[in-house]
């Protein structure tokens, strides 16, 4: 009769025998990169809507620390809700600068939201995490689609939903470039005594 030690073991090694002999049974390539698997949207739409505010330049300024300024807009849905938020951060004293959207939640995590400045080159911004009512996607702000929102018309935005179907729409720049080198409308201070 043969102990359960040797039968577990011969199991164990069957198994890795058939994994490493067939490819069937092996991870995904998805799984197995870094990289996002490319995924195959199975239709498109547009979110027409969406209203969007003004941009506004807020900044923040804390004791000691350069400061940090937001150039946001955000467009919401006829209920209220906010649908997305475009937030362009740059901290006093440094050249790069990050994207930072609130999306709704149901997206499709694994694609990531695709922007691009009046039919030009599209960036990639991978999702960083979800709250209860949002998801952010943020990233490094490459300095070439800063400069064609100071110059563009529209930021086109593309999202993956869980249904997999391409969401669509389109975010105004007319006021960018004047509010994002203007000054702010705010400037919020913090003082700590020490």
């Amino acid at each position: 009769m043969p102990r359960p030690l040797s039968s577990l073991s011969g199991l164990l090694i069957g198994a890795i025998i058939v994994t490493a002999t067939y490819p069937g049974f092996a991870a995904p390539k998805a799984a197995q990169s870094d990289k996002p698997a490319k995924v195959a949207t199975r239709g498109q739409r547009e979110a027409q809507d969406v209203t969007y505010g003004d941009w506004q330049k807020l900044c923040f300024k804390a004791a000691a620390a350069p400061m940090l300024c937001r150039t946001s807009i955000t467009g919401k849905f006829p209920t209220g809700q906010t649908a997305i938020r475009v937030d362009l951060i740059e901290r006093e004293g440094t050249t790069t600068a990050r994207l930072q959207l609130f999306l709704p939640v149901g997206m499709y995590l694994q694609q990531p939201a695709k922007l691009a400045v009046d039919q030009g080159s599209p960036v990639r911004i991978p999702y960083s995490w979800c709250l209860a009512n949002a998801c952010i996607a943020a990233d490094v702000a490459p300095a070439a689609i800063v400069k064609e929102m100071d110059s563009g018309k529209t930021l086109a935005l593309e999202l993956v939903d869980s249904n997999l179907l391409a969401l669509t729409t389109s975010v105004p720049l007319a006021q960018f470039a004047s509010v994002h080198k203007g000054a702010p409308a705010k400037t919020l201070e913090q003082y700590v005594d020490e």
